[in-house]
């Protein structure tokens, strides 16, 4: 066992590694990435072989090894790509859930079937080509289904998603709030210090209470004023409304229009709306009297 997995690192040909003292070309191990094979092959036993004919086989599993096929990435590498890739396209048409089935044993044969289609085509099973076509096939059938959960699917992914960038925004207002208390806290304390220093120099007689009480609850007190402070402002803003300066005289909602105050808004330009017939009429007149005016 310990040597098929040694000639899995070595040349399959010639049998040098990457690390031997030998490899004076310090080529690197290509990957016959065919299934069943994944031997590797070092590059100058690759371009001679492939210099006499298009394909040779594999000497130790006699699998066809093409150019194409050669790759500097491992069969585990290349197998796990593919089978996610089946994978996704083969999901989004088998796409049906528990729900969709009266039993247990229904849902984990449903499963089942799905995990043999996969098998088949990702590691290329005689009967790849035919589980190939049973996906098709059940495509056009049940296509209206397919496209019901897929919606379901998305409604259900966006639901997930909402709630994901809510908590998310919760976490980052209750890191904003600790931030806040944090800087509330330092500014006490710095406070509380500065007054001792005080009290020390002799400046001052004693520490504030207010402070004092400060420390002795952690300063929680402190946060909690300020919260207050802040909650009375928004509340009496919201009471208040907009900060907007009223117009000498306070507000008229009903104006008696008498002709001044009209030939007032027509010097302004508000006389005659300017989309009105009134408007055309006037500049029309307008027109034609500079048309045809007398010099």
């Amino acid at each position: 066992m310990d040597g098929d997995d040694d000639d899995l690192f070595r040349c399959a040909v010639c049998g040098i590694s990457e690390g031997d003292s030998s490899n004076f070309t310090q080529s690197n191990l290509q990957t016959n990435a065919a299934v069943g094979c994944g031997h590797q092959f070092c590059m100058p036993c690759v371009e001679r072989e492939l210099s006499r004919r298009k394909i040779f086989n594999c000497p130790i599993c006699e699998t066809p090894v093409k150019r194409v096929t050669l790759s500097t990435r491992s069969l585990d590498d290349i197998i796990c790509e593919k089978d996610t890739s089946w994978r996704r396209r083969v999901m989004k048409v088998y796409n049906k859930v528990q729900s969709d089935f009266h039993t247990l044993i229904e849902y984990n044969n449903y499963l089942e079937e799905v995990e043999d289609i996969i098998w088949a085509i990702v590691n290329e099973e005689p009967n790849a080509e035919e589980m190939k076509d049973k996906i098709k096939k059940y495509e056009l059938q049940h296509k209206a289904e397919i496209a019901t959960r897929q919606s379901q699917r998305a409604d259900e992914d966006r639901s997930i998603a909402d709630r994901i960038a809510a908590e998310q925004r919760d976490a980052e207002r209750r890191k904003r709030e600790f931030l806040e208390e944090e800087k509330i806290i330092a500014a006490a304390k710095r406070r509380f210090k500065q007054e001792s220093l005080q009290v020390s120099l002799g400046e001052r007689e004693e520490v504030s209470k207010e402070l004092l009480d400060a420390q002795k609850t952690g300063y929680r007190n402190e946060i909690l004023k300020i919260q207050r402070n802040k909650k009375a402002q928004s509340e009496k803003y919201n009471q208040q409304g907009s900060n907007v300066r009223p117009p000498p005289g306070g507000y008229k909602n009903d104006i008696k229009m008498d002709r001044a105050l009209y030939l007032k808004r027509q010097a302004a330009g508000g006389g005659i709306p300017s989309g009105s017939l009134l408007s055309h009429e006037k500049n029309w007149d307008l027109t034609v009297s500079t048309l045809f005016s007398r010099n």
